[in-house]
């Protein structure tokens, strides 16, 4: 049995979700506001929350740190913009789907896989993720061709070997080695890869 817990101001919104979890998800209690949710959560403990984001007295934003010491967070929400999608996970939910995203079946499949501490994303939230990915910097303020670079010499590359898996010349290779090991505050080989693999 999975137990939940459901979280929005809208009555109506609450009443259909109520009606799509069936079989072994059981709803715990619902909450019309973020303090509510989280005080609920904090007294039911259910294996899942389903959060809206846009509540009374406090967003659900605001307390998904908090409730998911108490359970695993899926944010149930009608926006999927990137602020709310991006603040939501790193606050802790490990689900986000969209209202109009996703039918029955994908909500009962979503509260299972969260419940198993497994993520699950409306493809809307999902892209918004892989964005964020893509634009976050490099590791340790490495380009993106010295990252590969460094990728290489993680896997053991010699210089000649590195040029030719590029197509880049000995001598770019060389001067990228070299602004690696200076970005990485090394002088050799094994304590770039060391610096890498932290």
């Amino acid at each position: 049995m999975t137990t939940v817990l459901i979280a929005d101001d809208n009555s109506v919104v609450r009443a259909v979700v109520r009606e799509m979890l069936t079989g072994d998800i059981v709803v715990v209690a619902e909450a019309a506001n973020g303090a509510e949710a989280l005080e609920l959560a904090r007294r039911h403990r259910p294996d899942v929350t389903l959060l809206d984001h846009r509540m009374p007295v406090r967003d659900g934003l605001s307390v998904v740190g908090a409730i998911s010491t108490h359970s695993r967070v899926l944010m149930l929400t009608r926006s999927a913009d990137d602020r709310t999608v991006l603040d939501a996970v790193r606050s802790g939910a490990i689900g986000f789907l969209v209202h109009g995203q996703f039918g029955p079946a994908e909500l009962l499949h979503a509260v299972r896989a969260v419940a198993g501490g497994e993520s699950h994303l409306s493809p809307s939230a999902a892209r918004v993720l892989v964005a964020a990915v893509r634009q976050a910097p490099p590791r340790h303020g490495l380009s993106q061709r010295e990252a590969e670079v460094m990728d290489l010499i993680a896997r053991g590359l010699s210089n000649g070997d590195i040029a030719a898996t590029l197509v880049l010349s000995s001598k770019t290779v060389e001067n990228h080695v070299n602004r690696i090991f200076a970005k990485l505050g090394v002088t050799s080989r094994a304590g770039a890869i060391r610096r890498w693999d932290t």
